[in-house]
């Protein structure tokens, strides 16, 4: 073997001295960090979480709803089908209402109801407050049980406007001077039951009968939610006479009566049943008083206020959509009360963590 040959052997066989890789050290190392990070992530998250689900188990829950049954929303097709002609409207007093509700007019002259208390009187361009039925302050959630919360508004046939509020009751309202008539007070007892949630009403041609809903004993206005989930057939229809001051019940167990409308023959209402989705017909007068039917079953949303149109049918305002195809949460919850119950605990809980010292903030959240 000559020299140069040597060397190259010598070279490919040369001994390789082994040592510790710096590649499997920085593996472990970062193995077992993120063990440890792991382990802390989850003694943290049980830390936190088991408290949690102990006090969402014991917890009370502030709604107990019924199991009731809704059909399959009908199909978006046809009459339902979804369009845009809304988007055509002209947006009137745009950011000068706070949270109008019903809407009643004097030739062109518009009166409505707000969220801050207010009776406005809607003139042209102008805007101006025509009467107040409770006392300040008003704008907040809290406040709407002492400021009042107007609701449904109509025009009587001596021209004043009748005005139910959701806290305070039905009134009288001179569309003039402003002078406010009590006539049915807030939170009477009638039939054995409070009037809690005051909604809607409508007037007879001579002013004599005001029909009007109370859409629960136990709820108010602010804790809607909590009857749209609770479901509760504690809702009613009511008859109040201006003649002797009398409030009758002219329906009861339905589950949160809304909008009302008086038929032309004024021997029946409709009534809104914004829970099962539909419009019911109460007889108030006539061979059949005191009975009940169905007008319209199982609508593509549910309804709110409702208003007779001018070519003989009626306008109804749908509070939200049932979609089909897609996911209705309410009919979805509407057979599975569990889910509703587990869903308040959680708020509850969430509500007393994160405000611990605020007893309103709390309980305005529910």
């Amino acid at each position: 073997m000559n020299e140069p040959e040597g060397l190259r052997f010598r070279r490919l066989n040369r001994p390789q001295i082994i040592t510790d890789s710096h590649e499997p050290r920085y593996k472990g190392t970062s193995t077992y960090s993120g063990k440890v990070f792991r382990v802390t992530l989850i003694s943290v998250g049980g830390f936190l979480i088991l408290p949690l689900l102990v006090v969402i188990l014991i917890l009370e829950s502030p709604i107990q709803p019924e199991v009731f049954s809704l059909s399959e929303p009908p199909l978006l097709t046809g009459c339902y089908e979804p369009n845009l002609k809304l988007r055509q409207a002209q947006r009137l007093y745009e950011h000068q209402l706070l949270g109008p509700e019903s809407v009643a007019n004097i030739g062109d002259v518009l009166f409505t109801g707000t969220a801050d208390g207010q009776i406005l009187k809607l003139d042209g361009k102008s805007v101006s407050v025509l009467a107040k039925l409770g006392r300040p302050p008003c704008g907040s959630h809290g406040d709407e049980a002492a400021c009042g919360r107007p609701l449904g508004i109509r025009v009587g046939p001596n021209g004043t406007l009748f005005v139910a509020d959701a806290y305070l009751g039905l009134f009288e309202v001179n569309p003039v001077t402003g002078h406010v008539t009590s006539l049915v007070r807030g939170s009477e007892m009638v039939a054995g039951q409070r009037l809690s949630f005051i909604n809607d009403l409508d007037v007879t041609q001579d002013g004599r009968k005001v029909y009007f809903t109370d859409s629960s004993s136990r709820w108010q206005r602010r804790d809607y939610l909590q009857l749209i989930m609770e479901a509760t057939a504690d809702g009613r229809v009511l008859e109040y006479d201006t003649v002797t001051k009398q409030v009758s019940v002219m329906m009861e167990g339905l589950r949160f009566p809304n909008g009302i409308q008086l038929l032309p023959d004024e021997e029946s209402v409709l009534v809104t049943e914004t829970t099962m989705a539909r419009i019911r017909r109460v007889h108030v007068s006539g061979l059949n008083k005191g009975g009940m039917d169905t007008f319209i079953d199982n609508l593509p949303g549910f309804p709110d206020n409702i208003r007779r149109s001018s070519s003989g049918g009626y306008w109804v305002a749908m509070s939200a959509v049932r979609p089909n195809p897609g996911f209705s949460m309410l009919d979805f919850l509407a057979q599975r009360p569990w889910i509703k119950k587990l869903i308040f605990k959680v708020l509850m809980t969430v509500c007393v963590c994160v405000s611990p010292g605020s007893r309103s903030s709390s309980s305005r959240s529910l």
